[in-house]
């Protein structure tokens, strides 16, 4: 079975998110935008003019935005709901949900509840370890880890494939952000998101397309997210909701691993996060 867009795929500064609306609705129904013209105009089958390449800085400037935003959050909670495409090997896409609840104490407590369709797993890191759970399966795994967030999910991705859903709320606001890396940039519109006031943005990268629903107001947090793999013939798409509490409880008891009585201990390397990943 092929990887679809997703757990592993997800990282936004290098993958993003798709256009829902069809290029000739993007083309008549947008607002005038202060733009930079990248590239050429081209015409789809349907005859309507339509420019590609083009960078709106209102879209860019709301990354940026978001990312200064969540840059200054020194603790949060995030309830992820998402759902990807699996490509089978006649092409075939099979749908797999799940969550991810991630609590975060900036910059070195993570807590990351991982349920999906086939495999239930709970990240612990303290800023010391890192620790693997999958309760199904009744072993743990705990390796050192460095002091912060962003460097412990650097490591675990480096050394043992490991990454994390949604991994980019944690580079947005970062020089590795992937901003300078967009080849299009678009604002859609005003859109709501579970009874939440947002603005909808589209982009391109190489690769990939993604869009990113971004609340409105004094709070700029993402609200949702859609990323497509274009270079894959079958696109396989990537959709997540974003639910946030910005007051939760980090204590640190909320990153610590005690084991269950019945758990066991064993190595982590590749081969055990291989399994992970394989196992329901």
């Amino acid at each position: 079975m092929r990887q679809g867009s997703g757990e592993t795929g997800a990282r936004i500064g290098r993958r993003a998110a798709t256009i829902l609306a069809s290029l000739t609705l993007v083309a008549t129904a947008l607002p005038a935008q202060d733009v930079t013209q990248v590239s050429s105009t081209t015409v789809t089958r349907t005859t309507v003019p339509v420019t590609t390449g083009v960078i709106d800085s209102k879209a860019v400037n709301a990354l940026r935005t978001m990312g200064a935003y969540l840059r200054t959050l020194k603790s949060f909670g995030v309830d992820v709901k998402g759902a990807k495409d699996e490509v089978m090997d006649d092409g075939q896409k099979i749908l797999i949900s799940g969550t991810v609840k991630y609590l975060v104490r900036t910059p070195d407590r993570l807590r990351a509840e991982i349920n999906t369709d086939r495999k239930q797993r709970t990240i612990y890191y303290n800023g010391k370890t890192v620790t693997l759970f999958a309760p199904r399966m009744h072993y743990y795994s705990t390796v050192n880890a460095p002091p912060t967030v962003m460097q412990m999910l650097d490591t675990v991705s480096a050394k043992y494939g490991v990454e994390l859903p949604v991994a980019d709320l944690f580079l947005w606001g970062t020089p590795r952000d992937g901003v300078d890396a967009l080849k299009q940039a678009r604002y859609i519109g005003p859109s709501t998101v579970d009874g939440i006031q947002t603005d909808q943005y589209a982009f391109r990268q190489a690769g990939t397309d993604w869009q990113i629903w971004i609340e409105q107001g004094s709070r700029p947090l993402p609200r949702r997210l859609v990323i497509t793999s274009v270079d894959q013939p079958e696109k396989p798409q990537y959709l997540a909701t974003l639910m946030w509490d910005l007051t939760p409880n980090t204590d640190d008891a909320n990153f610590t691993f005690t084991p269950p009585q019945d758990a066991k201990q064993i190595p982590w390397n590749t081969t055990t996060t291989a399994s992970a990943r394989r196992a329901p």
